[in-house]
C-alpha cells in the first residue's frame, strides 16, 4: 500500500508510514502471524500524546493480549474504527486497511530511531 523509502519499522514490531509530518502505525504482517487471529483492537483516543517506545494501544488475540508501542513521539490525530469494529483486518492486511492509528511527529529526529524493511526483515 505504501512507497516502501517511507515505511519504517520498530523493533517492536511496528510499523510507520511517514509522510507531511504523520506516521500512519500499524502492526508488521510478521506481528500479526505471531499474535494470531485477533479479536479485540483497544485503539488510543485522538488527542492523546505519545512517547516513542512507550505502550499506547493494545490488542488481543485468542490466546494473549498484546501492547503496541508509538514508534515515534506525538499526538494521536486519528483512528482506524475498523480496525477496532473488525479486529480480523489486522490479521488480513497489516500493512494496509489494518493500520491503527496516526500520529502528528513530534520529533522528526525520532524518525532516525526507526528501521528500514531490509534492516527490520534481518532482525527477525
Amino acid at each position: 500500500m505504501y512507497n516502501q523509502e517511507n515505511c519504517k519499522f520498530a523493533a517492536t514490531h511496528e510499523w510507520a508510514y511517514i509522510e507531511n509530518g504523520v506516521a500512519t502505525v500499524g502492526i508488521s504482517d510478521h506481528a500479526q502471524h505471531e499474535i494470531s487471529d485477533i479479536v479485540f483492537v483497544e485503539l488510543p483516543k485522538i488527542g492523546t500524546k505519545v512517547e516513542q517506545g512507550k505502550s499506547c494501544c493494545v490488542i488481543e488475540s485468542v490466546k494473549s493480549a498484546s501492547d503496541i508501542y508509538a514508534p515515534v513521539s506525538g499526538e494521536i490525530i486519528e483512528v482506524n474504527q475498523t480496525a477496532a469494529d473488525n479486529p480480523s483486518i489486522v490479521n488480513q492486511a497489516p500493512h494496509g486497511d489494518g493500520w491503527l492509528f496516526k500520529i502528528k511527529i513530534a520529533n522528526q529526529d525520532e524518525v532516525k530511531n526507526l528501521l528500514s524493511f531490509d534492516a527490520y526483515k534481518a532482525t527477525l
